[in-house]
């Protein structure tokens, strides 16, 4: 199980899980009344009785929120429902919040619908054809992995690091502070260092999540301990995740600045640039910051941490053996 923040809202695939066909049945189409709290939750769905088509949409929407709550407290849009390929059901899709699209498959008398992750696969595929299909995969992931891994190199030229600077392999992790996931992971990493130091680089970039309130200015305040020494930028970085549980938005800066008290850093400098956001150096660290959020979502990171080992993704808070293989991994293709 991979374990990590995720950036993205609760969404009904999360509650019913996209892998797998979830079938509900439609008790309006018996022509019982669905409970007030569901009648409720969709206002604006009540149909003009001379449409079927808009009454059938209004019916599977008000199943829908009976059946799942949640989906009483978002925007809710149903799409046409139209003839699928199969035999006795038809198919549609809705919105969340004029974003996710979620497919479904229902029965012609509503009595069971089915939420499905995708579109039809094709599973006629011979052995031979198979294994050209993964060959032709492999050579396409290890084609991205390249290019990430040029990426992420120029992005990350003049970041403190951990290892050895000229390793052939480079682990790119992006994270969070706050995400209680990426404070095990950097107990990881530090494992990683010790048994891999001289043949890896460790670059940290950032990634704060919008849920996560402290993150960002956390992550400002360490790039500015970076412009002064990257010792600096390391140990905001291992006592941060140390004291995770006790930092507030409110304490977050002033933690730092007892943390920093015996690093050698010039203060008054760090203070500027930490907390003067009207000051060039404050606007040039948070510039460097949405940068990496944008290189993450560039390369469609989704949650912290995320690891990049010579551009090869590995998500999560991995344990040391997954590392282990991924370094041997690249090393070999270096």
């Amino acid at each position: 199980m991979t374990l990590r923040c995720k950036m993205v809202l609760l969404t009904l695939a999360m509650v019913v899980g996209v892998s797998a066909l979830t079938a509900m049945s439609s008790r309006a189409a018996d022509g019982d009344t669905a409970p007030a709290a569901a009648t409720e939750a969709a206002p604006d769905a009540t149909p003009d009785a001379q449409d079927p088509a808009a009454a059938r949409k209004a019916r599977i929407r008000a199943n829908l929120v009976l059946q799942f709550p949640q989906l009483g407290e978002i925007q809710l849009d149903m799409g046409d429902i139209t003839p699928s390929e199969l035999p006795g059901l038809d198919q549609g899709s809705f919105t969340m919040n004029g974003e996710r699209g979620q497919l479904f498959l229902v029965s012609k008398d509503d009595k069971a619908l089915y939420l499905v992750s995708g579109g039809p696969l094709d599973v006629s595929l011979s052995d031979e054809e198979i294994q050209v299909a993964l060959a032709e995969r492999a050579k396409e992931e290890a084609r991205i992995a390249v290019e990430r891994g040029k990426a992420l190199e120029k992005a990350s030229v003049g970041m403190p690091i951990r290892g050895t600077a000229d390793a052939k392999v480079t682990i790119v992790e992006f994270s969070d502070f706050q995400c209680p996931y990426c404070a095990r992971a950097a107990q990881t990493v530090e494992q990683v260092v010790e048994k891999h130091g001289q043949n890896v680089k460790v670059v940290f970039k950032h990634f704060p999540l919008d849920f996560h309130p402290w993150a960002k200015p956390a992550a400002v305040a360490a790039n500015c301990a970076a412009q002064q020494s990257p010792e600096a930028f390391w140990l905001l970085h291992d006592k941060y995740f140390e004291h995770q549980r006790e930092l507030t938005p409110e304490t977050v800066i002033a933690q730092s600045k007892t943390y920093l008290a015996d690093s050698g850093v010039d203060l008054a400098a760090w203070a500027t640039c930490a907390e003067d956001t009207t000051s060039d150096a404050h606007q040039a660290m948070v510039a460097a910051v949405e940068a990496d959020i944008a290189l993450a979502a560039e390369l469609g990171v989704e949650g912290t941490p995320s690891f990049f080992v010579n551009g090869v993704e590995l998500e999560g808070a991995q344990a040391l053996p997954a590392f282990d293989a991924a370094i041997a991994e690249a090393a070999g293709g270096s």
